[in-house]
């Protein structure tokens, strides 16, 4: 055994006589390392005591909004930093719980039909940017939970996943109902594949049972005996000079249009007329190697390239 947890107010108690006592009765340490929690806080930010009988038990919260919920809100709290009892914060765990249902639903139907695939089909500048992307979210999230730093893993893999959820199945979508033989479909279909295995092994120690029904549906065994996720399962893909500047390029355009639709209040599948994208060069050539996806998801019809030292997207609705 080489972790204890425990709250901070025991420090100069039972951990400084657990360590004297296992020096001079053992001559070792008990443990290598010690992590430290805060204490839950009722939602007046007073520490919960049964003295003080302000304690929530926790069985109405898991009957309210779950037990991966609950996880969430606790697996949120940095070590060492107090908690105060939030269902607002469980609720957002709820609505993540959700949406890896669905997006998990969503990407298996697009490629249930599919061949093998492996990062080997990952043959598109936008799939490679996003897998690299994916690779520094593997190491980091890793990094972190050997540090014990559950909240950063949670935080990061989290971010990327709404990221994942908003632009990239949105951009891709079409691309994925393609034909099997097209190298751009297998492409787009090998990289949502592999996104959507790491992101369900990066949740299971948060969301433990969102993460082992979606798991159950493309996997006969439990998601909690699976190996962990490394970026050795990204080998051989030739990594971006600049990793992530073509995916959030195209997601910033993507953005635009979305909002312009939003305001008018129209249907996102509404046609767009122009999109005008004013940029460095750098940043209009990654565009232009995201149009064709941009149109697809966007439903535009004609893009214009105007270099410019700011960045910014006007977006013109079609007539009618």
């Amino acid at each position: 055994m080489d972790l204890r947890p425990q709250a901070h107010e025991i420090i100069r108690t039972w951990l400084f006589a657990t360590v004297v006592r296992s020096h001079f009765e053992f001559d070792c340490l008990p443990f290598k390392n010690t992590l430290i929690s805060g204490w839950v806080l009722d939602p007046e930010r007073k520490k919960m005591s049964k003295s003080l009988g302000n304690v929530t038990t926790p069985m109405p919260l898991l009957e309210a909004h779950g037990a991966d919920a609950l996880r969430y809100w606790a697996a949120s709290g940095r070590p060492g930093v107090d908690t105060a009892l939030d269902e607002a914060q469980m609720k957002i765990g709820r609505r993540l719980s959700i949406k890896l249902l669905n997006v998990s639903k969503f990407v298996l139907q697009r490629i249930d039909d599919a061949p093998e695939l492996s990062v080997l089909n990952i043959t598109q500048p936008l799939d490679r940017d996003v897998l690299s992307l994916l690779g520094q979210l593997i190491a980091e999230s890793t990094t972190a939970f050997a540090n014990y730093d559950y909240a950063r893993a949670l935080e990061r893999t989290e971010t990327f996943f709404w990221s994942f959820c908003d632009n990239y199945v949105e951009l891709v979508k079409i691309r994925a109902y393609g034909g099997t033989d097209s190298v751009a479909t297998i492409s787009a279909r090998a990289t949502l594949s592999t996104v959507l295995s790491v992101l369900q092994r990066l949740f299971a120690p948060i969301l433990p049972f969102v993460a082992e029904e979606v798991w159950s549906w493309w996997h006969d065994e439990s998601i909690h005996l699976a190996p962990w996720p490394s970026v050795e399962e990204l080998a051989g893909l030739e990594a971006p000079t600049q990793p992530g500047l073509l995916y959030r390029s195209v997601g910033e355009v993507l953005e635009a249009i979305r909002r312009e639709k939003s305001e008018a209040k129209l249907s996102q599948r509404a046609q767009v007329g122009l999109v005008v994208a004013r940029g460095p060069e750098e940043w209009l050539a990654a565009i232009r190697v995201g149009e064709s996806d941009l149109q697809d998801a966007g439903a535009v019809d004609t893009f214009n390239y105007v270099e410019a030292d700011e960045v910014s997207v006007s977006v013109t609705l079609a007539e009618g």
